[in-house]
């Protein structure tokens, strides 16, 4: 498979995941016997990315001693939010070509095709921005994607800072994202971190290239169950279930 030149791929992973209630650092759990990192830094391999970098933070030394050879790093500490983080690693993508995917370390079962679908839609749209997104029945606790009237995203809004009618959106930000590297830094210092839980999101990123005349768009993920990051014991052991059963062709 031919290098994709125009493609950096940024996996976060620096997270302490208090719910699991465990010393391991979140995205070493296992599931189906290897650790939740793995499969995502498997589907960054597939997608033959040119750059793949992992942000660790919690239990940095343990994250950074399994990563494949080629894989780099870039150390978030404290952990102050997901935009936080994609500052962290700004010096590591910062001259990459093309594209940046943001994908999430503690989300495994995502697919190289749901993935190659997003960045299908991103690049053959010229968008600044593409957002992987999900319609959920029960969206509590998610940030809900604002939508313009030609369909482009105008926003997202994190669930806590969300009024009443943005809360009564389905549509879901999954988290994962792909940008164009050249724009995404022209706001990435914009971000602020004036929010409920004050911490810098890359969400926010959609904003302020919406304020600049830039176009981000959406792709709607077909299987949510895809999205799910892995939060606690309960939702490991159903992510094995789905896992088990992928692995094993039924």
């Amino acid at each position: 498979m031919s290098i994709d030149e125009k493609l950096a791929v940024l996996v976060l992973a620096a997270g302490k995941g208090k719910r699991m209630k465990s010393d391991i650092a979140k995205v070493l759990h296992e599931v189906a016997g290897k650790p939740m990192l793995s499969y995502v830094l498997e589907r960054a391999s597939e997608l033959a990315a040119a750059r793949v970098i992992v942000v660790v933070g919690h239990k940095k030394e343990t994250v950074i001693s399994m990563l494949p050879s080629g894989v780099s790093h870039a150390v978030q500490e404290p952990q102050l939010g997901t935009g936080h983080a994609v500052m962290c690693a700004e010096s590591l993508f910062r001259d990459a070509k093309g594209d940046i995917l943001i994908l999430y370390g503690d989300v495994p079962l995502i697919t190289a095709r749901t993935i190659r679908s997003l960045l299908k839609n991103h690049r053959e749209s010229d968008n600044s921005g593409t957002i992987l997104t999900a319609i959920l029945a029960e969206p509590a606790g998610y940030g809900r994607i604002v939508r313009n009237e030609s369909g482009g995203v105008d926003a997202i809004v994190e669930h806590k800072d969300a009024g009443p009618q943005e809360l009564a959106i389905k549509e879901i930000n999954t988290g994962i994202c792909c940008f164009k590297v050249a724009d995404l830094l022209s706001v990435l210092t914009e971000i602020k971190d004036d929010n409920a839980q004050g911490e810098y999101y890359i969400t926010d990123a959609v904003g302020l290239m919406r304020s600049r005349g830039m176009r981000v768009g959406a792709v709607v993920a077909s299987n949510p169950a895809e999205t799910e990051g892995i939060n606690t014991e309960e939702q490991r052991a159903a992510a094995e279930l789905v896992m088990i059963n992928r692995l094993g062709g039924n």
